[in-house]
C-alpha cells in the first residue's frame, strides 16, 4: 500500500533520512521545512500523512499539529510526531494537540514504516467515506467535518479484554473517570461480547495467559459487526514484533507497559473520535443514499428505484416461472383538490395515501410514487386474480375513509383508479407489464374512475 507523506523538519539531513526510508518501500514523499508550508500543503491535499518534527523555528511541531486537527479540511489527516522527545508528558501533550501517533528518535525502519503503513490503510477508508458524504451538503444534509472536531472523544463504551486482575482493574479504574468501561477476562467469550455490546473500543492485552491477542484481533477484524471497532493493544516493553504485527492485522493503536495514565486516556480519546468521525460519515452516506431513491414527501421509494427493482424482480419471476404483479394507482381528480383546497391539502392527501398504500401491502411488496399522483406497487409471487383481489380492497378503503386535512381540521372525500396488469410469460419484462398497467389505468379514468381495471391482454 502506498500514500504520499508529508515530511516536516526544518533539519535538511533529518529530512532526507525519512525520505529516504520512506521511498524505499514506495512511498510518494514530499517535504516541507516549517509549519506554515506544512499547513499550506495540508489545505491543497497535497498529503496522505503527515510525519512531523516537534522542535522546530516560529511554530513548532505541536500548533502545527492543532492547527491541522483545528480545520475542518484538514483533521482527517493523520499526524506522526517524530521527536527527540521521549517522556510521557511530550507524548501527552502531542496526543493532546491531535496526533495519531508519537515516534521517538531514533526511529527504526520497522516502526516508522508499519505505523505509516497501518495509517495509510485507515486513511484510504476514511478518504471513500469522505469523498461521498461531501456532496451531501449540496442537498441539505449536515456537514459531520464541525462535529468530529468538537468531540473531545470521551463518554465511550470500553471493553477490556485482559485476564490479569492487577492490570485490568488499574486501567478499568483509570479509564472509568471519562468512560463506561466492561472487562472480560474469557478471552473466548470476548469476541461475541464486542460484536454484542455496542462499543467505541476494545483495548486487547497481548499478554493473555492461554490465549494469542493477535489472534483476538484478527478475529476482530474479520468479524462484520466488528471490523471498523477500533482496537487499542497493550504489549510489554521487548513485544516490537508483535506490537509490527498488529498493525499489520488492523490493530489501531497501542500502548507499551508500564502504561502512563495520562497517555492512556490521551489514546483512547483519539481512538473513539475516529471512531465517531468515521459513524457520523457512514451515516451521511446512507442517509444519502436513502434520499437519491425514496421520495421526499410521501417517504415511499420513487420512480427510480422502483424501476431498478422491478426490472430484477421480472427478469427473476420470467426464469423461475413465478408470478408478477404490478398495479398503477391514480388519484381521481387530484388538480381539483389543489385548486381548491390549496398544494398544502394536496400534499396531506398524498401522505395520507402513501400510509394506507403501506397498512395495505405485504412486507415483500413495493409500493412507490411514480410520479405527482400516481404511484406504483409491485407484487412478487402474486397472480392477476389475487392482485385484483387487494387492488380492490385498497380502492375501497380510499373511497370509504374521508381524508383529514388541514391538520384535521376538514375531511375530503377521495377515490382512486387503478390500472392491473401481470408478467405473461418468459418473455416479457418490466417496461411492457407497465405500459399494460398504464393502458389498463386509461381504461379505468375513461371509464368513470374509482374502480379497478385488469390488464386485456
Amino acid at each position: 500500500m502506498t500514500a504520499r507523506v508529508l515530511v516536516v523538519d526544518d533539519i535538511p539531513a533529518n529530512v532526507k533520512l525519512l525520505e529516504a526510508r520512506l521511498s524505499a518501500e514506495y512511498f510518494d514523499v514530499i517535504t516541507a521545512t516549517n509549519g506554515v508550508d506544512a499547513l499550506t500543503l495540508c489545505e491543497r491535499a497535497e498529503c496522505d500523512i503527515v510525519l512531523l518534527d516537534v522542535m522546530m523555528p516560529d511554530m513548532d511541531g505541536f500548533e502545527v499539529c492543532r492547527r491541522i486537527k483545528s480545520n475542518p479540511a484538514t483533521h482527517h489527516i493523520p499526524v506522526v510526531m517524530v521527536t527527540a522527545l521521549d517522556q510521557p508528558s511530550d507524548r501527552v501533550r502531542g496526543l493532546e494537540a491531535g496526533a495519531d501517533d508519537f515516534l521517538t528518535k531514533p526511529v527504526t525502519d520497522v516502526a516508522l514504516i508499519s505505523r505509516v503503513r497501518s495509517l495509510a490503510r485507515l486513511k484510504m477508508v476514511t478518504d471513500e467515506l469522505r469523498m461521498r458524504a461531501l456532496t451531501t451538503k449540496e442537498i441539505g444534509i449536515e456537514n459531520p467535518e464541525r462535529e468530529a472536531i468538537a468531540d473531545t472523544g470521551r463518554n465511550g463504551r470500553i471493553l477490556i479484554v485482559d485476564d490479569w486482575s492487577s492490570s485490568y482493574e488499574r486501567m478499568a479504574a483509570t479509564l472509568a473517570t471519562e468512560h463506561t468501561v466492561d472487562i472480560e477476562a474469557d478471552p473466548n467469550d470476548a469476541l461475541f461480547r464486542a460484536a454484542e455490546g455496542d462499543y467505541e473500543l476494545v483495548i486487547v492485552s497481548l499478554g493473555l495467559k492461554e490465549f494469542d491477542g493477535l489472534r483476538l484481533c484478527s478475529q476482530l477484524r474479520s468479524l462484520e459487526r466488528t471490523r471498523s471497532l477500533p482496537i487499542l493493544a497493550i504489549a510489554e516493553a521487548d513485544n516490537n514484533a508483535r506490537l509490527v504485527r498488529g498493525l499489520e492485522i488492523g490493530v489501531n493503536d497501542y500502548l507499551v507497559r508500564p502504561i502512563d495514565k495520562n497517555e492512556m486516556l490521551a489514546r483512547v480519546r483519539t481512538q473513539i473520535k475516529k471512531k465517531r468521525y468515521a459513524e457520523r460519515l457512514r451515516d451521511n452516506v446512507q442517509t444519502s443514499i436513502e434520499m437519491a431513491i425514496t421520495d421526499a414527501l410521501t417517504n415511499l421509494h420513487n420512480r427510480r428505484y422502483m424501476e431498478t427493482h422491478l426490472t430484477a424482480l421480472t427478469e427473476q419471476a420470467a426464469q423461475r416461472g413465478k408470478p408478477l404483479a404490478v398495479l398503477i394507482l391514480d388519484i381521481d381528480f387530484f388538480k381539483s383538490i389543489n385548486d381548491t383546497h390549496g398544494h398544502d391539502a394536496g400534499d396531506d392527501v398524498l401522505r395520507e395515501f402513501a400510509t394506507r398504500i403501506r397498512k395495505s401491502i405485504r412486507n415483500i411488496d413495493l409500493a412507490c410514487r411514480y410520479g405527482g399522483e400516481e404511484f406504483v406497487i409491485v407484487m412478487p409471487e402474486t397472480d392477476i386474480a389475487v392482485a385484483s383481489v387487494v387492488a380492490e380492497r385498497i380502492r375501497r378503503r380510499i373511497a370509504t375513509e374521508p381524508f383529514p386535512i388541514q391538520q384535521g381540521a376538514k375531511q375530503l372525500e377521495v377515490t382512486i383508479s387503478i390500472g392491473l396488469a401481470a408478467l405473461s410469460g418468459p418473455d416479457d419484462n418490466a417496461a411492457a407489464m407497465l405500459k399494460r398497467a398504464d393502458t389498463a389505468l386509461y381504461r379505468a379514468k375513461r371509464d368513470g374512475r374509482n374502480r379497478v381495471v385488469q390488464d386485456a391482454a
